[in-house]
């Protein structure tokens, strides 16, 4: 029943099956809520043992309380839940107490200085002191793995940053992972990161020859060619989740991307782009454009003798179609050209990368 002289109090009232907002007017009574849908002269009750509060806990939260397994939400004014508490004293622990959201602001605001008080306890003290004590203890040839990977990593970095460097703006953060299997092969994936296998590095005589292929993959994420091989499989919801920036709807397509990728082959156009403006991104960075001419001369080879060999050549048109254009591209490179790893033995760096079997 209704509290004599109880208020009523304005209200949206969403079912739980569509997203509607729907105006309505709420009567707080001893036992539950009795709420008019605002349109016409639907009304319904909701016993207070059944509703539960799900929002509004903090400053500047709209309050949200929430009823039966189809999820039908009342959204109400924060004083609403003041007149509650006051109307129905035996339910009152089930909702928030107003009064109460400052002490809450402050305790967040605590937790948030707590945790960077800890952070910076762990940082300067006590993860150097954990890392002192583990340091000892580690194998060495985890450690000689570790140093292996990061220099590796690192040469890989500084020819990426060879290359991007004539860039205004290269608007994806690049990053290039070297997979240890020997397959030939390497891919780029959308957002900016570059899969290299271990096959393909070994085939490799030079940095200036694996610059060639990073050039050529960095153009086909500038390019957009991977996203939109992977939009062309999607489902129509994919393509309105990567239109409106719904990230979440992107991942859940990650598995059949991933198939995607793995499979992928760019049309000649694409492969056309990526191969004439990743030469003229040797031409920009001043990076002998030599290196890219002979990787695919060494792919013509292979192409001619044994093409299933290498799955670069699968997922790429043929090598023979391609030098041509190249070279005359290669012919308007600035000179001198940069010498890139100057200090490094080639054949020392590829090495750093651990064969599948170690």
């Amino acid at each position: 029943m209704a509290v004599p002289g109880a208020r009523s109090w304005d209200a949206f009232y969403l079912d739980g099956r569509t997203p509607i907002r729907r105006p309505a007017r709420v009567i707080i009574g001893q036992e539950g809520l009795e709420v008019t849908l605002a349109e016409g002269s639907t009304s319904f009750r909701w016993p207070l043992r059944e509703v539960r509060q799900t929002q509004g806990f903090y400053p500047g939260e709209q309050v949200r309380l929430e009823r039966g397994a189809l999820g039908e939400v009342l959204l109400v004014d924060v004083a609403f839940l003041t007149a509650l508490r006051g109307a129905a004293p035996q339910a009152a622990g089930a909702f928030h107490n107003p009064a109460r959201r400052r002490w809450h602001a402050s305790l967040a605001l605590g937790a948030a200085l707590a945790a960077v008080v800890v952070s910076l306890v762990l940082y300067f003290w006590g993860i150097p002191a954990l890392a002192g004590i583990v340091a000892n203890r580690v194998p060495v040839s985890w450690e000689v793995a570790l140093g292996e990977s990061a220099i590796r990593q690192r040469h890989i970095d500084d020819i990426v940053a060879t290359l991007l460097h004539p860039l205004p703006d290269p608007r994806y953060p690049f990053r290039v992972t070297v997979v240890d299997h020997p397959m030939v092969n390497a891919f780029a994936t959308p957002g900016g990161f570059i899969v290299v296998f271990r096959g393909l590095l070994d085939r490799t005589e030079n940095a200036e020859e694996l610059a060639g292929i990073l050039a050529h993959e960095i153009q086909h994420v500038l390019h957009r060619h991977a996203t939109r091989a992977i939009l062309r499989n999607a489902s129509t919801g994919i393509l309105i989740a990567a239109l409106v920036g719904d990230v979440s709807g992107v991942v859940a397509f990650g598995v059949e991307s991933a198939r995607t990728l793995g499979d992928l082959h760019h049309s000649r156009e694409a492969e056309h782009e990526a191969d004439h403006d990743g030469m003229l991104m040797l031409n920009a960075a001043r990076v002998d454009p030599q290196g890219m001419l002979a990787f695919f001369q060494a792919m013509k080879k292979i192409e001619g003798t044994n093409p299933r060999a290498v799955r670069y050549l699968s997922t790429h048109p043929a090598a023979s179609d391609r030098l041509e254009a190249l070279s005359a591209l290669a012919a308007q490179a600035p000179k001198p050209s940069v010498k890139l790893l100057p200090d490094y033995d080639w054949t020392d760096i590829r090495k750093m990368c651990p064969s599948a079997n170690r």
